[in-house]
Parts: structure tokens; sequence; C-alpha cells
């Protein structure tokens, strides 16, 4: 058995925090995995995985090899894609991180319409609305929805994004339409915990420069839908992606607010790491976003 197929064995256990778990998941027995495994810990001389019939943890040295591991298995994926691409065929497996506000929203349907469109790559998304380490937690490629910083991934712009304040007509109707950014500070506002700015809310002040305003409310929750479905309900003020807003808006269930003091510069990006070899799968999958929004965006 080569070194390479129980690299990936054990990096399969890694990832699905265990053996039963990755045995399920890739379609090999329990033995087997735990087979291959061992005898990686035998060829390096090196205890790997803690194992007991309840916990299961990586030593140092499991650790470290995983880091590197991965990455030269994701270098070994990449040519062999690079090889494939040359003679016309893509398939494989795309490891995919995306915050479950987009997966919820309309714009989820992108990644429905790329499975059925390439039948031979495996979609393997994971729903999160934190910011992964795309290396050392073995991703392919992410899709973010924010300003971008500075950062040593590439990134390209699929769509742009705005937020919208929202507040029903009911609660305007109660505390009355704020005309500064500062007057939130006394009115309810529904708070989403998935923001960096958490209950300091960034706005255009009075000369135009960025001003950080403290909110509070009767619900903080970490779903924007979960926000969005309190702010019908008259709870307070929220701040909402635009695509999600955007069918209350139209249908008048929810107001805009203070929209020339809103923060612009966001946009919907993929992200993947610099590599020697990009994997053909990605760049395909990532073509094919760019291609949706921008069908979605001229329609």
């Amino acid at each position: 058995m080569d070194t390479l197929t129980r690299m990936r064995a054990f990096i399969d256990v890694v990832e699905a925090e265990g053996f039963s778990a990755a045995a399920r998941k890739i379609g090999r027995s329990k033995a087997l995995l735990s087979k291959y495994v061992r005898e990686l810990e035998d060829e390096l001389g090196a205890l790997l995985l803690n194992r007991t019939t309840r916990q299961f943890s990586m030593t140092e040295a499991g650790h470290t090899y995983y880091r590197r591991a991965s990455e030269i298995v994701r270098e070994v994926d990449s040519l062999a894609d690079a090889v494939r691409e040359s003679s016309g065929d893509v398939r494989g497996r795309i490891k995919l991180s995306a915050p479950r506000t987009f997966a919820d929203a309309p714009i989820g349907q992108s990644l429905i319409d790329f499975a059925k469109q390439y039948p031979d790559i495996v979609l393997d998304i994971q729903l999160d609305d934190r910011f992964v380490d795309l290396v050392e937690e073995g991703f392919d490629l992410a899709v973010r929805i924010s300003r971008l910083e500075n950062s040593s991934l590439i990134a390209r712009r699929l769509a742009p994004f705005s937020i919208k304040l929202c507040g029903s007509p009911e609660l305007i109707a109660r505390h009355g339409m704020p005309t500064r950014p500062q007057d939130l500070g006394h009115m309810p506002c529904i708070v989403d915990t998935n923001g960096r700015g958490l209950n300091n809310w960034p706005f255009k002040g009075d000369n135009g420069d960025p001003v950080s305003i403290a909110v509070s409310g009767p619900i903080e929750v970490n779903s924007p839908m979960a926000a969005r479905a309190a702010a019908l309900s008259g709870l307070g003020f929220c701040i909402l992606p635009d695509f999600i807003a955007a069918p209350d808006l139209k249908s008048g269930q929810l107001m805009a607010v203070l929209d020339d003091r809103i923060l612009s510069g966001g946009g919907i990006f993929a992200v993947y790491p610099h590599r020697r070899y990009l994997p053909a799968k990605v760049r395909v999958f990532v073509d094919f976003l760019v291609q949706w929004f921008r069908t979605r965006e001229s329609a």
C-alpha cells in the first residue's frame, strides 16, 4: 500500500472527526481506514491520533503532519486536474465553505445549478458563518460576503453587495423614523451576532467619516433570517444583506432607513489559496459563479 493512500486515509479521518464518520463519507470500512492510519504511524514512527472509545484528537505530530499532508495531497490532485483539463475531463470533489446566508438566500441556487451542469464534480458544501482558515482546514475555496480586507488569498468578485437598515412600518409608527445614525442608540434594534461589529453598527457620520453606534434591543441572534423575522414582527430595526431584504422592501413589509449613511464597498467573493496549480475543477466552479451572477445582474 503506497504512502499517498495512507495519507489520504489519515486526512479523511481528521476532516470527518472520526473513523466511523470518515468511513460513511467515503464508502470504505472503518477497519480499513484504521489499518491505513496505523500503517502510516508505523511508517513515520510517530503517533498521529489519540484514540479512545469516546474521544478523538490529534497529537502535536498529527497536527504538523495534517497541515503538510493536506498541502501535498492538494498539489497532487491539482496536478492531476491540470492533466485532465487538457483532455476535457473535469471531475472530482470541491470542498467549499460558504455562509448560511448565501445558501439560504435565492443566490444559493447558483450552487444547485452548478451541480446540475457538472454531475462529475461533487460539491462538499460546509455552511459556516465564521471565516474558516482555508489552508489549515483543507478547503478548496470559500464564498465570502463582506468588504474584503488584505489577505494572502486570491479573491474573485462575483457580485456587488450592500446592506440595508430596515424597520417595519409598525415599528416606525411607534418609535419614529431615525434621521441620524445616533438616533438608533435609543431605539430597539435586532443584532445579528454574525456581524463583525456585533452591537456596534458602522455608518457614515455627519461629516462623512465612519462612526460606530452602540445599539441594543430585545433579540440578539446569529442568523440574518431570524433577524429578518424579528424585524417583520416589529421588534426592532435590523441590518440585513440586500439580497435578503429585497423582497420585503418591495412588498412594503419593511422600509429602508438611513440609506445615505450606509457604508459601501462590499461584495460577494470567491476566495482560494495561492497554489502552484489551481485545480481545473475550482477554476470551472469560479468561472461558473461569475457567469451566473453576471446573467442575474443583466436579467
